[in-house]
């Protein structure tokens, strides 16, 4: 499997002109007469690319559904993924950032903060016509930043370009959340049944808390997409929804049986009840055996 690292020789690779700046580059996919064989199969790519498609041969399928926004799709892919050129693509623009361009701005961390760099490729943002248009001018204006003479503000420049489509992309992530509502519902719906079957079976007691990761492979999405997701709708991520299911069950133990706070902490997967106490008081501000009275 070939191993991309620098932007030059990916440019290279695809038969077109050296970019004009080493550490960032914005190729048109009208630029490319057809894909490289080293990029058509899996390759690693370690720098950030943010790849918008315009037009595409076929319906685009989101999960396990067909997605009926047909303006366009942007996905975002951060340093060390495995990916493989999407040859359909006609019409498009792909943003290639390596980390040594962020270095020693802000950006280099907080760019971990966009969490739709971790989502799956059938996670894309589905783009209005309108919202096409805006990502089209910022990148526009990144690119012609890279081909104008540098000076000591060209980096700045291009940084806060940078900033302001992610900035963006967020802000349109949580719209698709919304619009997508009804689907985001049916997912919810899943998650709640697996939780449930989780809490009821012996697992929750042989394993412990159910992992973010193994819930997110069975509903078939990305971890960062799925907490995404649910604080678009509940308020809370993953982990925390878990907790919330975890303080639900432990306050029905507590106010319907006459289990003692150890058998009620060891059914519901804590190694030892101080720390069954501890987490209950964290999340509710009582303790068990305050909560259990306030019944009686």
């Amino acid at each position: 499997m070939m191993t991309f690292s620098s932007i030059t020789e990916f440019h290279r690779i695809l038969g077109i002109a050296r970019p004009d700046h080493p550490l960032i580059s914005v190729i048109s996919f009208e630029e490319l007469s057809s894909f490289a064989p080293e990029i058509s199969e899996k390759a690693m790519y370690n720098f950030y690319m943010v790849c918008l498609i315009k037009k595409f041969d076929g319906k685009i399928k989101y999960g396990q559904n067909y997605f009926d926004f047909d303006e366009g799709q942007i996905s975002f892919f951060s340093p060390g993924q495995i990916l493989s050129a999407d040859e359909n693509a006609k019409e498009g623009w792909i943003l290639i950032i390596h980390p040594d361009f962020l270095r020693d701005y802000p950006l280099a961390k907080t760019i971990r903060n966009y969490g739709f760099f971790s989502y799956e490729i059938y996670e894309a943002l589905f783009l209005s016509e309108k919202e096409e248009k805006m990502l089209d001018s910022v990148a526009h204006n990144i690119a012609q930043e890279c081909q104008a003479n540098t000076d000591r503000f060209s980096q700045n420049i291009i940084i806060s370009h940078v900033e302001v489509l992610l900035n963006y992309a967020d802000r349109f992530y949580n719209r698709q959340f919304i619009t997508r509502k009804l689907v985001n519902n049916d997912l919810l719906a899943k998650l709640e049944r697996i939780l449930s079957d989780y809490f009821d079976s012996d697992k929750i007691q042989d394993e412990g808390l159910p992992a973010v990761e193994d819930i997110a492979a069975q509903l078939f999405v990305s971890p960062h997409y799925l907490s995404d997701m649910l604080r678009s709708l509940t308020g809370f991520n993953t982990q925390q929804h878990i907790q919330n299911k975890v303080i639900e069950k432990a306050k029905q133990a507590l106010a319907g049986t006459s289990l003692s706070v150890g058998e009620i902490a060891y059914q519901l997967g804590f190694s030892h009840p101080q720390s069954f106490n501890r987490f209950f008081k964290a999340k509710t501000e009582l303790s068990p055996l305050a909560f259990r009275r306030s019944f009686n």
